[in-house]
């Protein structure tokens, strides 16, 4: 199994996430909730954020390239063991979905109180579609200023029939 994911660890039996491959700080969570996109799916929101060159030589802790990533699972979404339950499920489906180790990207992912309830073949379909977007919008290439507003003003105007609404 270590073979299909050089990332993850083997201890005692237990496979768990490195501390390179966890987002641990207050601070990088901080950051990629402020700075990061979002992704929403039925039973979670993920906030992801890609990692600049110079803040990988610049962290206080060894940050090397890949994916980081975090939980966070609020008091309001139930009981300490509910918590611990849509953390365990979140870890595994990340572990069992993970990407290719291209992009350096911090990823926070914020459960909502349906994913106790849901399937955890759609639990891992959605992490999965999620790192699959996350992927196409960061390696999507930024278009010009110009050429943005030219395709905005254009489906803007493809969507309405001239008219006004009453």
């Amino acid at each position: 199994m270590e073979e299909l994911n050089g990332s993850l660890e083997s201890q005692g039996g237990r496979i768990r996430f490195p501390r390179p491959a966890r987002l641990l700080r207050h601070a990088d969570f901080e950051r990629v909730y402020k700075q990061g996109r979002r992704h929403f799916s039925a039973s979670m929101t993920v906030f992801y954020l890609q990692r600049a060159e110079s803040e990988l030589s610049r962290s206080k802790s060894p940050v090397g390239p890949g994916l980081r990533v975090g939980f966070t699972v609020g008091r309001a979404l139930g009981g300490a063991v509910q918590r611990n339950r849509m953390k365990r499920r979140l870890r595994e489906a990340v572990r069992l979905t993970r990407p290719v180790e291209g992009l350096s990207v911090d990823v926070v992912i914020n459960p909502k109180k349906s994913l106790l309830t849901t399937d955890f073949a759609i639990v891992m379909n959605e992490v999965s579609r999620a790192f699959v977007i996350m992927e196409q919008k960061l390696t999507a290439k930024p278009e010009s200023g110009a050429a943005a507003l030219r395709k905005r003003n254009s489906e803007r105007s493809a969507g309405s029939s001239g008219t006004p609404e009453a």
